[in-house]
């Protein structure tokens, strides 16, 4: 019997048994918006099959299980037989195996594939992040694979399939395989130019052997690598197997794991090189650079969509927690200052779910205008949304006090994993290096993006001068690199309040453009003007369907 002293009340029950896609209205209204009618049906119930399993206390285990129990290196086998794998627990395999089969890697060719794609990612990370990491990877693979058309017509078809096999065998035996990528090294880092591994051609043509390492290399029990290596001609790509077609292993080192800071499900590895790892070119030779570019941004949208499921889940475990904890008298939700704190963090969330399923859905429509667009916007976006997760994840922890700093409550794996999608695939100064680029090189791309903040124009007062703030901002160009952050700040908050003003609720909309745009507001969540309706905005975000 259990004590009186100890009888619960007063606990927020847990966040399980509901249906992540459908109970997320930004991210199910974008779908709606983003994809033809024709097909709506079909994508829907796809992403409410996946929104209820992700939600439930199975799958929610398995998150648990994967970051609890990470990935072990076994370099030798009992006999000391050299064979460079990696031990997952079995939650690991059942995640990825029920992302692949949702089709997450399968995109491309897919019609609506990149928003059905984007929302089911969104959704699937929201129980455990480290698996998106070999999803992400495989589904960005492909328009890399492209450059060389001979390689595409055997991998791609695999890449894309819905079916998980974890042994490492040739590929031509398996019916689905994942992809990672190796670019940065010791000396290096996102200096890939300063990159060492060199490639010797062979006597067949398109075949090279490898000398070098690799720095990071993320999910290394992938089936093959898209890697970068200096060959006679430059800096090129190549694709290096773990096993050839013949069954025997490539020469594919794993030195260490990495001992992560979060993402700790995912290993992430060092990676040697011996002088006799077999890999074949992709692309031409001294092409690299351009050959990955494609890869590059699709992961670079992906860490976007990553940190706004991370806020999502966030936010959803706040907004719960507040709406079943007692304190001062009545719910914490309905206590003003609370209300404050939660409707600021629901609309951080929003306007980074708004913006990444926007750039999705520009890969859908494939026309210049919307390529151009992707050019500039992905890096404003990587660079921004990937900055704010960290903040709103540590606040939202804090909406739950002790609790919140619990291990047992989830937030803390949120918290460790928010500062990673900053990290990977470039960080700040890259992403904002990378505006500037765009904007010096590609003009296309600065008139795509004006001309998608103009569609706003005239809505709200707030908006026009934060637009006019960035013309500014562009007409002065003297000392730009040293501003760069400042400016792919502003360039990233105009289109998610362009974004919001012409697609969220109108309360939604004001308290962004009244807190991210009007300096209506402090420097902490929880400091909007009182006047705005933020009953409603909360009420938006809480995790009930």
């Amino acid at each position: 019997m259990e004590a009186r002293s100890h009888t619960v009340t007063n606990q927020a029950p847990p966040l399980v048994g509901y249906d992540v896609f459908t109970c997320d209205r930004a991210l199910s209204e974008a779908v709606g918006r983003h994809l033809p009618a024709d097909l709506l049906d079909g994508a829907r119930e796809e992403l409410r099959t996946l929104g209820r399993a992700t939600g439930s206390e199975q799958v929610r285990e398995w998150g648990e299980l994967a970051n609890a129990f990470p990935p072990r290196l076994r370099t030798h086998d009992r006999y000391g037989r050299r064979i460079d794998e990696v031990e997952f627990h079995p939650a690991w395999h059942r995640l990825l195996g029920k992302s692949v089969a949702a089709g997450l890697t399968d995109a491309w060719d897919r019609p609506g594939g990149h928003v059905r794609r984007a929302a089911g990612f969104m959704v699937a990370t929201q129980a455990e992040a480290g698996h998106g990491c070999p999803v992400s990877m495989t589904h960005a693979a492909v328009p890399a694979l492209r450059a060389e058309p001979a390689l595409a017509a055997v991998w791609e078809p695999l890449a894309v399939s819905r079916v998980y096999e974890r042994e490492l065998r040739p590929a031509a035996g398996k019916a689905g395989v994942l992809l990672g990528m190796g670019l940065t090294e010791k000396q290096g880092g996102s200096d890939v130019r300063a990159n060492t591994t060199s490639a010797r051609p062979l006597a067949a043509a398109g075949e090279y052997v490898l000398t070098g390492h690799k720095w990071f290399c993320s999910a290394p029990m992938s089936d093959a690598f898209l890697v970068l290596a200096r060959a006679p001609g430059g800096l090129t790509c190549f694709l290096v197997p773990r096993v050839l077609d013949d069954g025997g292993r490539n020469a594919f080192a794993l030195q260490r794991l990495k001992d992560k800071l979060g993402n700790r499900s995912n290993a992430s590895a060092e990676v040697e090189f011996d002088g006799t790892t077999w890999a074949r070119r992709v692309g031409e030779e001294g092409q690299g650079l351009r050959t990955v570019m494609g890869m590059v941004a699709a992961t670079r949208l992906d860490c976007v969509l990553g940190s706004a499921a991370l806020m999502r889940q966030a936010v959803a475990q706040a907004v719960h927690h507040a709406s079943y904890r007692s304190a001062f008298g009545g719910p914490l939700a309905d206590k003003p200052l609370m209300r404050n704190v939660l409707a600021d963090l629901a609309v951080e969330s929003e306007a980074a779910t708004v913006l990444g399923m926007r750039l999705a859905a520009a890969y859908d429509s494939g026309t210049e205008r919307e390529l151009a667009l992707l050019r500039i916007a992905v890096p404003a976006a990587k660079y921004w949304v990937t900055k704010r997760c960290v903040p709103v994840v540590a606040e939202a922890l804090e909406c739950l006090g002790g609790n919140g700093y619990v291990e047992e409550s989830g937030l803390p794996r949120l918290l460790r994993e928010s500062p990673l999608n900053s990290v990977w695939e470039g960080a700040g100064n890259i992403q904002a290096l990378d505006v500037l680029r765009a904007l010096r090189t590609e003009p296309a791309a600065l008139d795509a993006y004006l001309r998608e903040v103009g569609e706003a124009r005239g809505a709200d007062p707030r908006l026009d001068r934060a637009i006019r703030g960035v013309l500014t901002e562009l007409a002065d160009l003297e000392g730009v690199e040293a501003r760069a952050r400042r400016l792919a700040e502003r360039m990233a908050l105009v289109l998610q309040g362009a974004l919001l003003v012409r697609w969220a609720p109108p309360e939604v909309a004001d308290a962004f453009c009244a807190g991210r745009l009007g300096g209506d507001t402090g420097s902490a969540f929880g400091t909007l003007p009182h006047t705005l309706d933020l009953r409603a905005v909360v009420e938006r975000a809480r995790p009930v369907e």
